[in-house]
């Protein structure tokens, strides 16, 4: 593993960390954007497994966005215009010519390539997993009040109870009354990860709001490059896999494969089906 410190265009500094083929050339690199709260270091075994699979002369880099692991924080008047010029910052530190984007991630990898059409930045290849997009106001935001609210006054329990209920949907924990949840969230906060997850909390914040802020429409990503690869969990929520479908249905030439037996987390869990599924895309 590689470990670099990049300067940002706004003073600030991101945290890469590269896998694989040291050397590797553009064309062999794939920049891997992960998902909300989730720091580069929960991605380190799906990394190491993805330029495994990829085979020798591949290269796997993964950066810290802004407000965890070893990157600075979110600056003044952080939005996704940050977060597309950071992507830019590890383009050219890399020379990737591949994208692949995990949940709020994947919102990053489409916005940015939306925003580099016409230019050297548009990737060879661009795949998405489960893309947290808010397509035609298809994500709910009204709970993103609450949870910055408890995330302000440091009641973890409260926080987790809200984002559970707002991302399960019809789900028995859905149904169980607040304050019930946020008390068996307060429980399941005192181990390893959710400790990680409070300290990139106030970050998670301001990433939500920069990604779900504007409902997108479908058709505003008709411009991504026909070899855009839209990838949706058979066991994610079933809202990844409908904005998947549409995602795909509006980009012309585009590809859609939905893994049967994974799950959201099945990238930082490095399953096997899916590092094999993306290897080959990339491959191909």
């Amino acid at each position: 593993m590689k470990e670099q410190v990049l300067p940002t265009h706004d003073g600030g500094r991101l945290a890469l960390y590269s896998y694989g083929t040291e050397d590797a050339p553009g064309e062999r690199r794939v920049l891997l954007i992960g998902g909300a709260f989730l720091t580069a270091l929960i991605y380190r075994p799906f990394s190491v497994a993805l330029a495994e699979g990829l085979g020798e002369g591949w290269a796997v880099d993964v950066y810290d966005r802004r407000g965890r692991g070893s990157s600075s924080e979110q600056p003044a008047g952080y939005s996704m215009a940050t977060e597309i010029e950071d992507v830019r910052t590890v383009l050219d530190a890399t020379g990737a010519r591949n994208i692949l984007g995990h949940s709020l991630g994947g919102s990053v990898a489409l916005n940015a390539v939306q925003e580099f059409t016409g230019t050297a930045y548009v990737p060879d290849k661009l795949a998405v997993y489960d893309a947290a997009v808010n397509i035609d106001g298809s994500i709910d935001t009204g709970w993103l009040d609450g949870f910055e609210d408890a995330v302000d006054n440091g009641k973890v329990g409260h926080a987790l109870a809200h984002m559970k209920r707002a991302t399960k949907p019809g789900s028995a924990m859905a149904r169980i009354p607040e304050p019930v949840l946020a008390g068996l969230m307060a429980v399941l906060s005192r181990t390893k990860v959710n400790r990680m997850f409070q300290e990139v909390m106030p970050s998670g914040v301001g990433e939500l709001r920069a990604a779900y802020k504007e409902a997108d429409h479908a058709r505003d990503f008709s411009v991504l490059p026909a070899n855009t690869h839209f990838m949706a969990g058979g066991k994610s929520p079933s809202y990844y896999k409908a904005t998947a479908e549409r995602l795909h249905a509006a980009v012309p030439g585009s590809t859609y494969e939905l893994s049967p037996k994974c799950f959201h987390g099945s990238i930082p869990a490095a399953v096997g089906e899916l590092v094999t599924d993306i290897s080959r895309y990339f491959k191909s």
